[in-house]
């Protein structure tokens, strides 16, 4: 998704722990997010999704992602980032599953993995460079590579990966859409192709005005909504 990754750093993060605008939802440019962030540089980030739902999609997209990378995060400013998880469109009664990667000076495109698959699917997600091939990556989904080796230049050793849901309200300047994720055994890579440990309490939270992050024990779980309905469901389903 366009600016899908507004942050890795906790500088930006913290700008967004406070961010307004005169929209209805998240940005300037209609965006809300609810995740943490790794302290620290990783080699890949990995996460069990599981979307609880009906969602409210009134327009634009929600999303449930792990990445590394973000605007203004590859070589001389350029904007570079990789990323995996759920999607879900106003047309869909369930979730895609997809990648999305942009390399300097080019565009974000966006790769379907699967289609349509029913709320409540639980799926693992990870990005992870690779063994002995520096700044080269990968998409895994439920342990099986799901992308070819993806080259990300200038990227070794350089980010700091997330795990966040996402909203998009379609360029309407208005109603926000309702999600609500659940992320477990969230986990960063510690060397390239694995070295994995819990991302643990140390991590910060990214969110919006109108999205909340609730904390699950001490492996980097937590659930992410944002709307009424998912707050309503927040408050009934157990951490």
């Amino acid at each position: 998704m366009k600016n899908a990754l507004l942050t890795l750093s906790l500088v930006i993060a913290a700008a967004l722990l406070g961010a307004t605008s005169a929209l209805g939802c998240g940005t300037a440019d209609g965006y809300s997010y609810a995740g943490l962030a790794s302290p620290s540089n990783a080699f890949g980030i990995g996460a069990t999704v599981t979307p609880i739902g009906p969602f409210n999609i009134l327009a634009g997209h929600v999303a449930g992602w792990v990445g590394v990378g973000g605007p203004g995060e590859g070589p001389n400013g350029t904007d570079e980032w990789l990323q995996v998880g759920f999607s879900g469109f106003p047309t869909l009664s369930g979730s895609d599953i997809y990648y999305e990667l942009t390399l300097p000076n080019g565009r974000p495109t966006y790769h379907q993995i699967a289609s349509n698959l029913p709320i409540g699917k639980t799926t693992r997600f990870a990005v992870l460079e690779m063994h002995s091939r520096p700044s080269w990556w990968r998409v895994w989904v439920n342990g099986s590579p799901a992308s070819q080796p993806i080259y990300m230049p200038g990227s070794h050793d350089r980010w700091a990966p997330i795990a966040t849901a996402e909203s998009w309200d379609g360029g309407t300047a208005g109603q926000c859409n309702g999600f609500l994720y659940r992320f477990d055994t969230v986990s960063i890579a510690h060397t390239p192709g694995g070295g994995w440990r819990p991302l643990g309490r140390s991590a910060s939270p990214i969110s919006s005005t109108t999205t909340r992050v609730r904390r699950s024990g001490t492996n980097g779980a937590f659930l992410a909504a944002e709307g009424n309905d998912a707050f309503r469901l927040l408050a009934s389903v157990g951490g």
